[in-house]
């Protein structure tokens, strides 16, 4: 939306005081990110001026266009995520006058638009590169309110991407994080079989010189065999996957709608682990889900006691109206779920320090992102900007290098590190 904004003439601020026109993108997943969303709103809406114009955009606006508005007295206009496009449009009607009700632009659209106006699908942050490659998905997990504020799945063209790659190269980007509701969906409603796979293939032929390309948001089951080889063979594609899992009990996957062949997850882990030597693994977990025993909430405990995972995400269950998970409500008690979340997360900590700790000797290469207190600030293979660990180097390296860096020291999800001078070439 900025891009299409600055396209017609628009130029962005940094502080709301000095804009004339207020957007808020927000989140309508879960409850807490709701009521974010709808916070920064009110707080925009009360201070903003009669010449600004405050506009409610995103997944909650989406879904609960009329209701943000009258919760939030000062909206001027609302647009959901499916014709984000049209911006432009709806600001310039706004910018007319004054309009004594909330401009609604939520016209009816099975899928989020294709008709991109040119703008490039990435958000950028430092030397990495969020790349969108789809949007929307067609699966069908009962918790999960994507499918209704988005539609179903919708591919981007592999040209575009590789069109954006090479721009966001020449940019000077290091790191290309390739991300979509379902990443490994990619390519399906195009007629294309093992979709993800023959996009990376494309993007290591035709971008060589990308330093990394980094998968995010693997869905169980459709991780195929050309997919773990092309990660295994390909040096730019790092041996990392985001694979949420969500639980490991099949009564409760059973529930939830997602695939409960944990034989598959097992056998395809291994697979990935023999092929993959230094594969990093990060997953995410719901505890609390309706329905889950103690029984159940100890599978998941095994499990991931078991399968040792290199990072971990976990969320207490958060009830979606709507979605196929509403008959069952939301049975587990508040403080059962905060017990059972604290005692998952305690035990992941542990894998992780021990697993950090085997790196202890080694050497890494890493992404410099930041300086500060004589010590450099960034990101190895093993780590995914914002959610997972950092790696912190004493002295000052050039922000935006990629440096081997030996490890001297770990923490639960940090890594210490110095800069392995034997391997910098010169």
């Amino acid at each position: 939306m900025a891009q299409l904004l600055m396209n017609d003439g628009y130029r962005m601020v940094e502080t709301p005081e000095r804009a004339s026109v207020l957007i808020v993108n927000t989140c309508g997943f879960i409850g807490p990110a709701k009521q974010e969303s709808l916070d920064v709103l009110r707080e925009l809406a009360e201070s903003k001026r009669e010449d600004q114009v405050l506009i409610a955009a995103g997944c909650l606006t989406q879904r609960y266009g009329a209701e943000v508005a009258q919760q939030v007295p000062g909206v001027d206009g609302v647009l959901g995520t499916r014709r984000w496009m049209d911006i432009v449009q709806v600001v310039r009607e706004l910018r007319k006058g004054p309009h004594p009700e909330p401009l609604y632009h939520l016209p009816e659209a099975p899928t989020v638009g294709a008709d991109e106006g040119g703008a490039v699908r990435a958000a950028i942050t430092g030397a990495s590169a969020y790349l969108k490659v789809a949007d929307g998905c067609r699966r069908p997990c009962a918790f999960c309110a994507i499918p209704l504020i988005k539609g179903t799945a919708v591919s981007r063209p592999l040209e575009t991407i590789i069109e954006e790659a090479k721009l966001l190269r020449d940019d000077g980007i290091r790191e290309l994080i390739l991300i979509a509701q379902d990443t490994t969906d990619y390519g399906h409603d195009l007629g294309m079989k093992d979709g993800l796979a023959v996009l990376l293939e494309n993007l290591t032929t035709q971008v060589p010189d990308l330093d990394w390309i980094r998968v995010m948001y693997a869905y169980p089951g459709y991780v195929t065999d050309r997919l773990i080889d092309v990660m295994a063979s390909q040096e730019q594609v790092l041996p990392y996957l985001d694979m949420p899992l969500q639980h490991a009990h099949p009564k409760t996957l059973y529930r939830m709608k997602r695939p409960s062949n944990m034989d598959w997850v097992h056998n395809t882990l291994a697979k990935m682990r023999a092929k993959i030597p230094n594969l990093a693994m990060r997953t995410t977990f719901i505890v609390g889900y309706p329905g889950e025993t103690e029984e159940e909430f100890q599978a998941l405990v095994d499990f991931v006691e078991g399968t040792r995972f290199d990072r971990v995400g976990a969320f207490q269950f958060s009830f979606e109206p709507g979605t196929t998970s509403e008959p069952l409500g939301d049975p587990v008690p508040a403080e059962v779920k905060q017990e059972r979340y604290e005692r998952f997360m305690e035990l992941q900590q542990n894998i992780s320090l021990q697993v950090n700790q085997g790196y202890v000797g080694k050497t890494l290469d890493v992404l410099v992102e930041g300086f500060d207190n004589g010590i450099s600030i960034g990101r190895s293979y093993r780590d995914a900007p914002e959610i997972d660990g950092l790696v912190l180097i004493e002295g000052r390296v050039k922000i935006g290098e990629i440096i081997p860096a030996r490890i001297t020291g770990a923490m639960a999800y940090d890594l210490t590190a110095v800069v392995d001078k034997g391997l910098i070439q010169i």
